[in-house]
């Protein structure tokens, strides 16, 4: 697999449509978004996606139905780390306080966030 890069918001958009559904040709992609995308282009987005190694697919005749090969986690985890690196020194908690100050975060999230650390613990 190639190096893991950040994607277009439309291909995020594609690719969850992947991760939900596992497999699928692009006319369920297609379906799956608003039902108003053009063939064309989504097969293109979906041969990009397959070309920076995020899907693969399998050959049914002429038709191709994709799936994907980077899971959402480790996609996440990736833009997480570059998102940190980036705008906040690398710290998660400069990150969480960003967001705490911005008021993106309540409280109550914040409380949850603590509990579900405790408990990993």
């Amino acid at each position: 697999m190639k190096k893991l890069e950040k994607l277009t918001p439309k291909e995020e958009e594609l690719m969850a449509v992947l991760w939900k559904l596992k497999k699928a040709f692009v006319k369920e992609i297609i379906e799956e978004l608003d039902g108003k995308q053009h063939y064309n282009t989504i097969s293109t987005l979906v041969r990009l996606l397959e070309d920076k190694g995020f899907v693969a697919h399998t050959a049914f005749g002429k038709s191709h139905q994709y799936f994907p090969l980077v899971d959402k986690t480790s996609y996440s985890e990736k833009i997480m780390e570059q998102t940190s690196s980036r705008f906040f020194e690398g710290s998660y908690k400069n990150m969480v306080s960003f967001f705490a100050q911005q008021d993106k975060i309540s409280k109550q999230e914040l409380e949850e966030i603590l509990e579900l650390i405790k408990n990993k613990s």
